[in-house]
Protein backbone atom coordinates (compact mmCIF):
# COMPACT_ATOMS: atom_id res chain seq x y z
CA UNK A 1 0.00 0.00 0.00
CA UNK A 2 2.93 2.11 0.21
CA UNK A 3 3.40 2.50 -3.46
CA UNK A 4 0.21 3.48 -4.02
CA UNK A 5 0.13 5.81 -1.31
CA UNK A 6 2.88 7.47 -2.88
CA UNK A 7 1.34 7.37 -6.48
CA UNK A 8 -2.18 8.86 -4.87
CA UNK A 9 -3.16 9.66 -1.36
CA UNK A 10 -6.48 10.07 -2.33
CA UNK A 11 -6.80 6.73 -3.47
CA UNK A 12 -5.50 5.66 -0.56
CA UNK A 13 -8.09 7.49 1.48
CA UNK A 14 -11.11 6.05 -0.58
CA UNK A 15 -9.91 2.59 -0.09
CA UNK A 16 -9.90 3.33 3.81
CA UNK A 17 -13.29 4.75 3.43
CA UNK A 18 -14.61 1.86 1.80
CA UNK A 19 -13.19 -0.67 4.14
CA UNK A 20 -14.69 1.33 6.59
CA UNK A 21 -17.90 1.48 5.62
CA UNK A 22 -18.05 -2.20 4.67
CA UNK A 23 -16.70 -3.45 7.97
CA UNK A 24 -18.95 -1.07 10.18
CA UNK A 25 -22.05 -2.31 8.26
CA UNK A 26 -21.18 -5.98 9.10
CA UNK A 27 -20.27 -5.13 12.41
CA UNK A 28 -23.18 -3.36 13.32
CA UNK A 29 -25.47 -6.43 12.49
CA UNK A 30 -24.03 -7.95 15.38
CA UNK A 31 -25.34 -5.29 17.88
CA UNK A 32 -23.48 -2.54 19.21
CA UNK A 33 -23.10 -3.98 22.55
CA UNK A 34 -21.24 -6.93 20.81
CA UNK A 35 -17.69 -7.95 21.63
CA UNK A 36 -17.25 -8.66 18.23
CA UNK A 37 -18.11 -5.24 16.97
CA UNK A 38 -15.68 -3.75 19.91
CA UNK A 39 -12.78 -6.84 18.59
CA UNK A 40 -13.88 -5.17 15.22
CA UNK A 41 -13.18 -1.53 15.93
CA UNK A 42 -9.74 -2.31 17.53
CA UNK A 43 -8.24 -4.33 14.51
CA UNK A 44 -9.13 -1.24 12.37
CA UNK A 45 -8.31 1.28 13.71
CA UNK A 46 -4.92 -0.82 15.13
CA UNK A 47 -4.57 -1.67 11.36
CA UNK A 48 -4.79 2.01 10.58
CA UNK A 49 -2.33 3.38 13.70
CA UNK A 50 0.07 0.97 12.20
CA UNK A 51 -0.13 2.39 8.48
CA UNK A 52 0.54 5.87 9.95
CA UNK A 53 3.65 4.78 12.32
CA UNK A 54 5.27 2.24 9.52
CA UNK A 55 5.06 5.03 7.16
CA UNK A 56 6.62 8.23 9.16
CA UNK A 57 2.91 9.85 8.87
CA UNK A 58 2.34 10.46 12.65
CA UNK A 59 3.13 14.10 12.77
CA UNK A 60 0.99 14.67 9.03
CA UNK A 61 -2.04 13.37 10.55
CA UNK A 62 -1.76 15.51 13.41
CA UNK A 63 -1.20 12.08 15.45
CA UNK A 64 2.52 13.48 16.92
CA UNK A 65 1.29 15.96 20.01
CA UNK A 66 -1.18 18.14 21.20
CA UNK A 67 -1.91 21.63 19.46
CA UNK A 68 0.61 24.22 20.42
CA UNK A 69 -1.41 27.24 19.46
CA UNK A 70 -4.20 25.70 22.38
CA UNK A 71 -4.75 29.48 23.64
CA UNK A 72 -5.50 30.89 19.92
CA UNK A 73 -8.05 27.65 19.70
CA UNK A 74 -9.60 29.08 22.83
CA UNK A 75 -8.46 25.42 24.22
CA UNK A 76 -10.54 24.02 22.11
CA UNK A 77 -13.85 24.57 24.77
CA UNK A 78 -16.81 24.90 22.13
CA UNK A 79 -15.84 21.10 21.04
CA UNK A 80 -16.48 20.09 24.80
CA UNK A 81 -19.22 21.73 24.98
CA UNK A 82 -20.96 19.73 22.16
CA UNK A 83 -19.08 16.35 23.33
CA UNK A 84 -21.58 16.43 26.67
CA UNK A 85 -24.35 16.88 24.34
CA UNK A 86 -26.04 13.65 24.77
CA UNK A 87 -25.95 13.92 28.06
CA UNK A 88 -28.06 17.45 28.18
CA UNK A 89 -31.32 15.67 29.00
CA UNK A 90 -30.22 13.04 31.44
CA UNK A 91 -28.30 9.92 32.14
CA UNK A 92 -29.72 6.37 31.09
CA UNK A 93 -26.88 3.34 30.08
CA UNK A 94 -28.56 1.61 27.33
CA UNK A 95 -27.17 -1.83 27.84
CA UNK A 96 -26.86 -4.28 31.00
CA UNK A 97 -23.38 -4.94 31.53
CA UNK A 98 -21.12 -6.47 30.00
CA UNK A 99 -22.60 -5.15 27.11
CA UNK A 100 -22.97 -1.16 28.10
CA UNK A 101 -18.83 -1.75 28.40
CA UNK A 102 -18.38 -3.21 25.23
CA UNK A 103 -20.06 -0.60 23.19
CA UNK A 104 -18.49 2.26 25.56
CA UNK A 105 -15.12 1.11 24.06
CA UNK A 106 -16.34 0.36 20.65
CA UNK A 107 -17.80 3.72 20.34
CA UNK A 108 -14.27 5.19 21.29
CA UNK A 109 -12.44 3.66 18.32
CA UNK A 110 -15.38 4.76 16.26
CA UNK A 111 -13.88 8.14 16.95
CA UNK A 112 -10.63 7.24 16.54
CA UNK A 113 -10.92 6.22 12.98
CA UNK A 114 -13.81 8.42 11.69
CA UNK A 115 -11.24 11.07 12.47
CA UNK A 116 -8.18 9.43 11.37
CA UNK A 117 -10.41 8.74 7.84
CA UNK A 118 -12.17 11.59 7.30
CA UNK A 119 -9.90 14.74 8.92
CA UNK A 120 -6.45 12.76 8.21
CA UNK A 121 -6.47 10.21 5.24
CA UNK A 122 -9.27 12.44 2.92
CA UNK A 123 -8.64 16.08 3.89
CA UNK A 124 -4.81 15.85 3.69
CA UNK A 125 -5.31 13.80 0.62
CA UNK A 126 -7.54 17.04 -0.97
CA UNK A 127 -5.30 19.20 0.81
CA UNK A 128 -2.45 17.72 -1.04
CA UNK A 129 -4.04 18.59 -4.40
CA UNK A 130 -6.95 20.93 -4.07
CA UNK A 131 -7.88 24.17 -2.26
CA UNK A 132 -8.24 24.57 1.72
CA UNK A 133 -12.03 25.34 1.32
CA UNK A 134 -12.75 22.23 -1.02
CA UNK A 135 -10.62 19.84 1.01
CA UNK A 136 -12.62 20.88 4.17
CA UNK A 137 -16.02 20.70 2.32
CA UNK A 138 -15.23 17.48 0.85
CA UNK A 139 -14.49 16.25 4.11
CA UNK A 140 -17.31 17.42 6.93
CA UNK A 141 -20.14 17.02 3.93
CA UNK A 142 -18.58 13.26 3.08
CA UNK A 143 -18.60 12.71 6.77
CA UNK A 144 -22.23 13.83 7.55
CA UNK A 145 -23.92 12.34 4.47
CA UNK A 146 -21.96 8.69 6.15
CA UNK A 147 -24.64 8.91 8.39
CA UNK A 148 -27.36 8.22 6.37
CA UNK A 149 -26.41 4.42 6.61
CA UNK A 150 -28.36 4.77 10.30
CA UNK A 151 -31.79 4.21 7.94
CA UNK A 152 -30.49 0.58 7.06
CA UNK A 153 -30.12 -0.22 10.91
CA UNK A 154 -34.13 1.33 11.88
CA UNK A 155 -33.34 5.06 12.47
CA UNK A 156 -36.39 7.19 11.28
CA UNK A 157 -36.20 9.61 8.14
CA UNK A 158 -36.36 12.57 10.56
CA UNK A 159 -33.77 11.11 12.99
CA UNK A 160 -31.01 10.04 10.12
CA UNK A 161 -31.66 13.93 8.70
CA UNK A 162 -31.20 15.34 11.84
CA UNK A 163 -27.97 13.39 12.56
CA UNK A 164 -26.78 14.50 8.93
CA UNK A 165 -26.98 17.62 9.36
CA UNK A 166 -25.57 18.00 12.64
CA UNK A 167 -22.51 15.59 11.46
CA UNK A 168 -22.25 18.12 8.67
CA UNK A 169 -21.69 21.15 10.69
CA UNK A 170 -19.56 19.04 13.36
CA UNK A 171 -17.49 18.09 10.46
CA UNK A 172 -16.63 21.09 9.38
CA UNK A 173 -15.54 22.34 12.86
CA UNK A 174 -13.73 19.46 13.60
CA UNK A 175 -11.79 19.93 9.89
CA UNK A 176 -11.00 23.32 10.09
CA UNK A 177 -9.72 23.17 13.88
CA UNK A 178 -7.28 20.65 12.28
CA UNK A 179 -6.46 22.26 9.75
CA UNK A 180 -5.57 25.63 11.87
CA UNK A 181 -3.83 23.75 15.03
CA UNK A 182 -2.26 20.20 12.97
CA UNK A 183 -3.09 18.42 15.83
CA UNK A 184 -5.86 15.41 15.16
CA UNK A 185 -5.96 14.41 19.47
CA UNK A 186 -8.58 17.23 20.57
CA UNK A 187 -10.68 16.25 17.36
CA UNK A 188 -10.28 12.17 17.97
CA UNK A 189 -11.04 13.38 22.13
CA UNK A 190 -14.14 15.13 21.37
CA UNK A 191 -15.39 12.82 18.82
CA UNK A 192 -14.63 9.35 20.80
CA UNK A 193 -16.51 11.51 23.92
CA UNK A 194 -19.74 12.28 22.15
CA UNK A 195 -20.03 8.71 20.44
CA UNK A 196 -19.08 7.29 23.82
CA UNK A 197 -21.53 9.90 25.81
CA UNK A 198 -24.24 8.39 23.30
CA UNK A 199 -24.49 5.55 24.94
CA UNK A 200 -25.78 7.15 27.94
CA UNK A 201 -28.27 9.25 26.81
CA UNK A 202 -31.72 9.32 27.81
CA UNK A 203 -33.89 7.70 25.05
CA UNK A 204 -37.65 9.37 26.41
CA UNK A 205 -35.95 12.65 25.89
CA UNK A 206 -39.07 14.95 24.65
CA UNK A 207 -38.77 15.64 20.51
CA UNK A 208 -38.72 19.45 21.42
CA UNK A 209 -35.48 19.28 23.78
CA UNK A 210 -33.82 17.41 21.08
CA UNK A 211 -34.56 19.61 18.34
CA UNK A 212 -33.10 22.43 20.60
CA UNK A 213 -30.15 20.52 21.56
CA UNK A 214 -29.53 19.78 17.38
CA UNK A 215 -29.53 23.45 16.79
CA UNK A 216 -27.63 24.63 19.68
CA UNK A 217 -24.71 22.45 18.20
CA UNK A 218 -25.13 23.94 14.80
CA UNK A 219 -25.20 26.96 16.02
CA UNK A 220 -21.94 26.44 18.25
CA UNK A 221 -20.18 25.00 15.38
CA UNK A 222 -21.08 27.52 13.20
CA UNK A 223 -19.62 30.41 15.42
CA UNK A 224 -16.73 28.41 16.11
CA UNK A 225 -15.77 27.83 12.21
CA UNK A 226 -16.16 31.99 11.88
CA UNK A 227 -13.72 32.52 15.06
CA UNK A 228 -11.47 29.73 13.63
CA UNK A 229 -10.86 31.50 10.06
CA UNK A 230 -10.82 35.10 10.58
CA UNK A 231 -8.94 34.92 13.76
CA UNK A 232 -6.60 32.24 14.14
CA UNK A 233 -3.31 32.15 12.02
CA UNK A 234 -3.19 28.40 10.94
CA UNK A 235 0.29 26.30 12.36
CA UNK A 236 3.30 25.63 10.09
CA UNK A 237 3.02 22.20 11.39
CA UNK A 238 -0.90 21.69 9.68
CA UNK A 239 0.10 23.40 6.13
CA UNK A 240 0.89 21.37 3.54
CA UNK A 241 4.14 21.70 2.07
CA UNK A 242 2.58 23.85 -0.79
CA UNK A 243 0.11 25.56 0.96
CA UNK A 244 -3.34 26.80 -0.46
CA UNK A 245 -4.99 30.27 0.92
CA UNK A 246 -6.94 29.75 3.93
CA UNK A 247 -10.56 29.91 3.98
Amino acid sequence: MKKLYEKSEITVAILWIVLYTVSMGNLRNLGDDSPYMMLGLIVISSLMLLFVWRNGLLEKYGLSGWAKNNRAMLWFFPLWVITTANLWGGVTPRYPMPGQLFVVVSMAFVGFAEELIFRGFLFKAMLKNGSVKMAVIVSAVSFGLGHILNLFTGHELAETLAQVVFAVAYGFMVTIAFYKSGSLLPCILSHSLFDMFAEFANPDVPPLLDWITHGAIVLLSILYCLYLIKRVKTTPEAKPSAAPAAP
